[in-house]
């Protein structure tokens, strides 16, 4: 295990919670009567409930950009960096940053923001609803350090949402694999798409072949699950179960919020 996951979240079990932002400029669900004001307060009202509930990190993500792309348009990340810049002297807790699919913009707004962490698929080969995916870690964590940004904690996400893999090895045989050849700093176990959970039986498998390596929950952890959960993995990234009435695409319910890390507080011992 590299140092810059605990360095970053510390030891124990973490709780990493999303801010999901408004569809950005460019992107066919973008508000734009609400503008770059409205996409900041969005993200302030989430920021502000789920520091309220005691997460241990939040993540700044473009899940509303959809159709999504693989090159994402630059103003799209400039947004990004824009709204989190608007935000920066009220994060209160470790930040990273997702934008999805494109590790290079993401490591590009790391540095621009002065992110802990980020979330990408960095490695494998898919079929996917956006066509043929063939992320490049190599190119991806050159350009992490190029930018200066060695401390950045780099957590791959080993089981693509809305693809399908084809490379023919278990999922805990591409994740030991992903560990040996690209030196993530903690590795994801996705379900099919966002808000659906990663069988607990992947979990387990990824685990089992990597004790030394932090392996999360990455999708559908659900009040009801997170200690099973937390059993298995060491920590989890959580968007959906935390929104009003679960709904990925609803703001974040402060009582669902402060419940969910009640939960977590307990699996961990109080």
């Amino acid at each position: 295990m590299t140092d810059n996951f605990r360095n970053v979240f510390g030891p124990g079990k973490v709780a990493i919670a999303m801010v999901h932002l408004g569809a950005l400029p460019g992107s066919p669900l973008h508000d734009g009567s609400a503008g770059l004001d409205g996409l900041v307060e969005g993200a302030r009202r989430d920021l502000k409930a789920l520091q309220a509930a005691g997460f241990d990190a939040v993540m700044f993500g473009n899940e509303n950009d959809r159709p999504y792309e693989f090159e994402v348009d630059t103003a799209s990340t400039a947004t990004m960096a824009y709204v989190i810049g608007a935000l920066r002297s009220e994060i209160s807790v470790p930040f990273g940053v997702n934008v999805l699919w494109d590790p290079m913009s993401t490591m590009a707004l790391a540095a621009a923001t002065g992110a802990r962490f980020v979330r990408e698929i960095f490695t494998g080969t898919y079929a996917s609803d956006m066509g043929p995916w063939n992320p490049d870690a190599g190119a991806a964590l050159r350009y992490r350090d190029r930018l200066g940004r060695k401390d950045l904690a780099v957590l791959y996400n080993v089981s693509a949402e809305f693809a399908w893999s084809l490379d023919r090895r278990s999922l805990a045989d591409r994740a030991r694999s992903a560990v040996f050849s690209s030196i993530p700093d903690a590795i994801l176990v996705s379900g099919a798409i966002t808000g659906e959970a990663a069988a607990m039986s992947d979990l387990e498998a990824v685990k089992a072949v990597l004790p030394g390596t932090p392996v999360l929950a990455n999708t559908g952890v659900k009040h009801a699950t997170v200690a099973d959960v937390l059993r298995i993995a060491d920590g989890c990234i959580v968007g959906s179960s935390l929104k009003v009435d679960g709904n990925t695409w609803n703001p974040v319910d402060p009582e669902r919020a402060a419940e969910f890390m009640r939960l977590v507080r307990a699996a961990r011992g109080g």
